[in-house]
């Protein structure tokens, strides 16, 4: 699957660009196996990008011991390699079209996992990363690596734990009516159109019991809160589908659920191990002047299946520079200081 011109140039378009993170672990596999069938669903191709640690070591006057660092990044790279011919036999994903003919290449690379992932976002369609990883942080809920990834990639994130399902058939999205909630919404449409799916939208709302004389303070009836938050949601949805439909694009089922409930929790459960949960990076809360926002951030942790993070277009900060590239497999890599 060649690649031609320049996106934004003219000419051919380049196939969408998958770039998945693998470091052997249960999140990493099924990151991977995501990454597959996702780059499958757009005709793309896939990036692994597997890092492995240089040490040196000196003793007490002793030279500088260097690795065999020829040896140890054609080892990562040939490890990746096995678990692509693994995923690719798997009968589970066997049914998905186009899976077997997914270009794939190996980046094999050294230095931290977190930093080489971002660089490669910055012209890529998506990025992939298991829920924790095989460093020291590997205890914590959300390692440092998918939460690096999915605060400062240049492009959507799925953060996979290790239990999801590859072969996602129902794609959850939350709104709350903020520009991170809308770039949700046209990510999750693009998803379920992929999957030849519906979509489910979900709008959680709570109200909150304060301490003061609520004589004093006038609450709308349940039935209008709701009624009025499932206008403004289909008003939207009714907008990013006609925007699709004028472009000759495949547009999906949509169907809006308004739900009791604080949006974290809500999402999380109507997601499940088998959902693809789709959230905005910041949302309308109190904590939207983090770079992540305290729902995304929730729901990255404690979703069973897999969560795409979706930063609104402002967010992104216009054109990147270019990347710094690390060595990829069959480079040469960088000499090492004595």
């Amino acid at each position: 699957m060649g690649v031609a011109g320049d996106r934004g140039v003219g000419g051919p378009v380049p196939p969408d660009r998958v770039v998945v993170g693998v470091d052997g672990s249960g999140p990493s596999r099924a990151a991977l196996a995501h990454a597959l069938v996702a780059a499958a669903r757009r005709g793309g191709r896939v990036e692994i990008v597997t890092c492995y640690v240089v040490e040196l070591h000196q003793l007490g006057g002793v030279p500088v011991v260097l690795p065999d660092l020829a040896g140890t990044r054609e080892d990562a790279a040939a490890r990746a390699r096995a678990l692509v011919d693994e995923l690719r036999g798997d009968g589970s994903l066997a049914h998905v079209p186009g899976l077997p003919e997914v270009e794939v290449v190996v980046s094999a690379v050294p230095g931290p996992a977190a930093q080489a992932l971002v660089d490669r976002s910055r012209d890529a369609d998506l990025l992939v990363v298991g829920s924790r990883g095989r460093g020291g942080a590997r205890s914590a809920l959300l390692g440092s690596v998918a939460l690096h990834c999915a605060t400062h990639a240049a492009c959507p994130v799925v953060v996979v734990h290790a239990g999801a399902g590859s072969d996602r058939m129902r794609v959850v999205v939350g709104d709350d009516g903020s520009p991170g909630a809308r770039a949700a919404l046209v990510a999750a449409v693009d998803e379920g159109a992929r999957a030849g799916t519906d979509v489910e939208v979900v709008v959680a709302y709570a109200i909150e019991d304060f301490w003061l004389d609520l004589t004093t303070v006038v609450v709308p009836p349940t039935q209008q809160i709701r009624d009025e938050l499932r206008d403004r949601t289909e008003r939207t949805v009714a907008g990013i589908l006609a925007d699709r439909a004028a472009a000759g694009r495949p547009v999906p089922a949509v169907r809006t659920s308004v739900v009791p409930g604080h949006a974290a929790d809500v999402l999380v459960d109507r997601a499940g191990a088998d959902g693809l949960l789709v959230v905005g990076s910041r949302g309308g809360g109190m904590l939207r002047g983090l770079l992540l926002g305290s729902v995304a951030l929730h729901c990255a942790i404690h979703a069973p299946g897999a969560v795409m993070v979706v930063h609104p277009r402002e967010e992104r900060g216009g054109p990147h520079p270019p990347a710094t590239r690390a060595p990829e497999e069959g480079r040469p890599a960088p000499s090492v200081p004595a």
